[in-house]
Formats: C-alpha cells, sequence, structure tokens
C-alpha cells in the first residue's frame, strides 16, 4: 500500500501554478494562467487548505466535477462525417487541473518507486 500524506504543500501547487502556459484557452471558471500566476502569491496558501481538505474529507465540491466538453473541426480533413475529423477540449476549473497535475506527480513518483510498469 502507498503511503501518501494528504497534506498539500503551498510550495507544490505554487509550482505547478507556475508551471503552467499562459496562451491556453480560458478553462470553466474563466481565470486566464497568466492571472492565476499572479494571484498566486496572495492565494496559494488557501488554495493548498482547501486542497489539503478534500484530499482527507473525501468530500469534492460540486463545481470541481463541472466541466464543458466543445467539439472542434480539425482542419483540411475531407470527410467531416467521420468521428476522426473532430477532437475534443474540455474546459475544467482551474484549480482541478492544478490538483490533478498534483495527483498525477504523485502517482509517477509511486510509479517510478515501485517499478510498476516494465
Amino acid at each position: 500500500m502507498l503511503n501518501i500524506s494528504p497534506t498539500i504543500l503551498t510550495e507544490k501547487i505554487s509550482k505547478l501554478i507556475r508551471s503552467l502556459l499562459n496562451k491556453k484557452a480560458l478553462k470553466l471558471d474563466s481565470i486566464p494562467n497568466k492571472v492565476l500566476k499572479v494571484a498566486a502569491l496572495v492565494i496559494v496558501k488557501d488554495l493548498a487548505e482547501v486542497a489539503s481538505y478534500c484530499f482527507t474529507s473525501g468530500i469534492i465540491l460540486k463545481s470541481f466535477k463541472e466541466f464543458i466538453t466543445m467539439v472542434l473541426r480539425k482542419k483540411g480533413k475531407k470527410d467531416y462525417f467521420l468521428p476522426g475529423s473532430y477532437r475534443l477540449i474540455t474546459l475544467k476549473n482551474m484549480l482541478v487541473k492544478v490538483l490533478e497535475k498534483y495527483i498525477a506527480n504523485i502517482i509517477f513518483k509511486a510509479v517510478e518507486e515501485y517499478r510498476l510498469l516494465p
């Protein structure tokens, strides 16, 4: 069994936010990454507390579960009746994106440490 601490460190949240790309599409909460990076200097401690609460309590806020999926045509396709002629874009809450990255990093470290993949 993996021993993963539910306490999220503010430094890790801050580092994940800084790693976000500035020119990405707006997310469901309409906060541009560039703005989030500036605001993170002030709100990172609160974000870490909310995330820690979600992990320790097992309660996921309703707004974290909401997303919008958009269907976009791929340019240059000959037949738009084929599903492969389209791509899906999912817009999520930005905090959810940061938490997903955090969890993915934990899983990646565990996979490496315990050599779970050949």
